[in-house]
Formats: C-alpha cells, structure tokens, sequence
C-alpha cells in the first residue's frame, strides 16, 4: 500500500513539472511571437512556435488578457534573474548593462500592449505595474551601481529614471517600422558612459 501512494506520488509530481515546463514553453514561444509581432499576433503563430496546439494554449490561457499577463511576469522574471547572471558573466559591468536593456527593451514591447489587453482592468495593471517597478528597479540600480563604481559611468542617474526614459523611447515603435528604439536606447547608453581623458 506504501509502494502504491509513493508511486503515485512521484507520478503526481512528474506531471507537475512536466506541466509547468510545458507552461514555460508556451510563456518563452508567446514572448517571442509578441516582441516580433504585438500582443495581437494569432494564437496559431504561438503554437507554432511553441510546437503545441492551440486547445493546450487555451487550456494554461483561457483568454488573450491571461496570456499576456502571464508573459508579463515571465519577462518581469527573466529580466530580474538576468541582472546578477550578466553582472557576474559579462566583460564589464556596462556591457552587463547593455545587455540588460537590451531584455528590457523586448519586455516593453510586452508591456505597452498589456494595458490594451486588460482595457477593462485597471486595478490589474496597477498592481502589475507595482509588481515590474519592486522586481526591475533594484536590478537595474545594481547594474548602474557596479558601472558607476568601476567608473565606467559618470552621471549620476537614478535607475527608475532611466527605465522610464527608455520605456519612452520605446513608445510608438510598434505602430511606426521606420522607428528604430533600440538604435535611440543605445544613443542614451552611450551618453552615459564616461569618456577617457587623453
């Protein structure tokens, strides 16, 4: 009877974390398919992308609203994971920067379609929004902070300052394909590293 109840058990556990590395699939193909395409892009192209069908993505998602937000907290995630991992591995702490913002910038391709996806949810969307500023604001200080002190920065810059700075260059890139963010984000990278006295 023991043998039996662990069995099940480990059986049990198995398809939970077959489950949530299928929900993590869906979630990383949905990201994506919304930084290259918007939040609006077809549920197929997802499941494309993911190699599911569509049943399993309205199984985890039943609406659009449910997917986005879930993909928002992934790349909230990934980005807060992502900071120290690049701070650690990277040749300088302003490279581990540029590559952060580089995250950051496919995240808010997410984030400027969440507040049309929950159009009807504003208590919603402020507490995600709370949500992104507790997790991204200590990793992008951190990552500022090791710049700053190896001297490779020299203004004085606080980080939810210039996550919003980016977060408005960002703005309208979706509607307009002539609109480069990434190349004006870079441009605001570089004006923030120290130049070299000859």
């Amino acid at each position: 009877m023991a043998a039996r109840e662990a069995q099940a058990r480990q059986e049990t556990g198995r398809k939970r974390a077959d489950a949530r590395r299928n929900e993590q699939t869906l979630l990383d193909a949905a990201a994506a398919v919304f930084v290259e395409s918007g939040v609006d892009a077809p549920v197929r192209d997802i499941a494309a992308r993911a190699g599911v069908g569509m049943g399993t993505i309205y199984r985890h998602f039943p609406t659009r609203a449910d997917l986005v937000v879930a993909v928002y907290r992934h790349q909230v995630e990934a980005c807060a994971e992502a900071g120290p991992v690049l701070l650690a591995n990277s040749e300088s702490p302003y490279a581990a920067l540029g590559q952060w913002v580089d995250l950051f910038v496919d995240f808010l391709v997410t984030k400027h379609g969440l507040a049309a996806a929950m159009q009807s949810d504003g208590d919603g969307f402020d507490t995600l929004h709370a949500y992104f500023l507790d997790r991204l604001v200590p990793v992008c200080a951190l990552l500022l902070d090791a710049a700053t002190e190896a001297g490779e920065i020299s203004i004085d810059l606080p980080a939810a300052v210039l996550m919003r700075g980016i977060g408005n260059l960002c703005i309208g890139g979706d509607r307009d394909p002539r609109y480069d963010a990434r190349q004006l984000v870079g441009l605001l990278l570089a004006g923030l590293r120290r130049t070299r006295s000859l």
